[in-house]
């Protein structure tokens, strides 16, 4: 009987426990058998990893095998064991030097013929093997994610054959290093100067900026809301190495995935107002993170704000007061950060006439009352700075004085935020 203990991590929300792959090799009839909690992709990983040994023409021990996940009580999911699955096994048949396995945690998905499959949410494994002190074995296709965090040992490697001659001291795998950072400039392909005229909102929008504030922006259609919104991450000071990291983190565990070429950029999201509850903050059966976990650290804008449904809206008010949701369901529970700034825009009554000072609103007093009422006094009490965006005269439209770039507004705020300066509501009013 032979025992053999590989290490590899499963997801919990941004967080990454260490799984230890137990392996043990026994007398009596051949079967493989795989334990600890394990879901339908893990129990069939042991095809995958019967197949991709014997086709990278390493031997399939003839014996009983016990693969335990533990600790059992966390739930496996994904193809991600079946790279430590597969090391354990070579390792507890003597094909690799069990010691060799003690510095090294291992992730990815086999194919059928040894090859490495890329994998999700590597950057949370990577990050907790980096803090354990451990090398991370992993496909090639997702060296650029968990490269990211500085001084990991990072291993890529193309197929099962790489693996084992690594840990054989036959030819060693080369490290991932990432680029700088500071190199990373963001470039946007808009900027604030592009909107004319409404220089009180684009004032607005600087503060909002500056603090941290959330803004809402009240005004008929066609005056630039929208247009404001989506310059504000151009005037945002860059986020600090520790901030891309929690929410490149974020980003890894959701659907979405990681963007190697905007990890370090602030995040903008827009969901449309037809959104439920479970999509702003999180929710489902693998308690996936929300649009609010999402704009972590960057910007929340929510279009049309009146059109979302109440409850949609009530569920906003504790992660803006905490920054942060706790997401509880029956089986399990995930803590996601979301300290974002929320921006909003919302027509000024039904008609969306009432701020236009060439039409008058045709909507009765019931009727503004009853949109209105669409926003509770809780929820509008959590956001900082409330304006008007009235339509922008001709004047005004052909006026490019004192128009700023988001460069030079960018410098302000990058100074303002370095001295933290705190703007009253005295300071917005004029």
């Amino acid at each position: 009987m032979t025992l053999a203990v590989s290490y590899t991590r499963t997801n919990d929300g941004v967080n990454a426990p260490q799984v230890s792959v137990e392996v043990d090799l026994s007398y009596g009839l051949p079967g493989f058998s795989i334990v600890g909690l394990p879901e339908a992709a893990v129990k069939e990983s042991k095809d995958r990893v019967r197949s991709a040994i014997i086709n990278s023409g390493f031997e399939f021990p003839n014996n009983r095998i016990t693969v335990n996940l533990a600790p059992a009580d966390k739930p496996k999911q994904g193809g991600r064991f079946d790279l430590p699955i597969a090391v354990g096994i070579l390792a507890a048949s003597q094909q690799i030097e069990q010691s060799a396995l003690d510095e090294y945690e291992f992730i990815g998905e086999l194919a059928l013929s040894g090859e490495l499959r890329v994998v999700s949410a590597v950057l949370p494994t990577a990050f907790a093997a980096h803090g354990e002190g451990r090398a991370i074995i992993l496909p090639a296709e997702n060296a650029k994610e968990a490269g990211i965090i500085q001084q990991a040992k990072v291993l890529p490697c193309r197929n099962l054959i790489e693996v084992v001659e690594h840990l054989n001291n036959k030819k060693l795998l080369d490290h991932y290093k990432r680029a700088d950072i500071s190199q990373q400039e963001s470039s946007y392909t808009v900027d604030l100067s592009d909107v004319k005229g409404q220089f009180q909102a684009k004032r607005a929008l600087e503060i909002a900026a500056a603090g941290g504030h959330h803004l809402l922006m009240v005004g008929p259609p066609g005056t630039g809301k929208t247009m404001l919104a989506s310059r504000l991450p151009t005037i945002l000071p860059e986020m600090t190495e520790q901030e891309a990291l929690e929410s490149a983190s974020i980003a890894s565990v959701s659907h979405h995935g990681f963007d190697p070429d905007d990890w370090a950029r602030r995040p903008f999201r827009e969901p449309h107002h037809t959104a439920s509850a479970v999509a702003l903050v999180g929710g489902g059966a693998k308690v996936m993170p929300g649009e609010i976990s999402l704009a972590h650290h960057g910007v929340l804008f929510l279009d049309e704000l009146t059109q979302f449904k109440g409850p949609v809206l009530e569920v906003l008010r504790e992660p803006l007061e905490t920054g942060k949701i706790v997401l509880s369901r029956a089986a399990r529970q995930a803590n996601y950060p979301a300290q974002f700034q929320l921006i909003a825009a919302m027509n000024p009554c039904p008609q969306g006439l009432d701020c236009d000072l060439n039409t008058q609103c045709q909507c009765t007093m019931e009727q503004q009352r009853r949109y209105r009422k669409r926003l509770s006094a809780p929820f509008l009490d959590r956001i900082d700075i409330q304006i008007n965006v009235p339509r922008v005269s001709h004047v005004d439209m052909s006026n490019d004085e004192d128009s700023e770039t988001s460069q030079q507004v960018k410098d302000v705020c990058v100074q303002l935020e370095k001295y933290n300066s705190c703007v009253s509501r005295n300071q917005i009013m004029h």
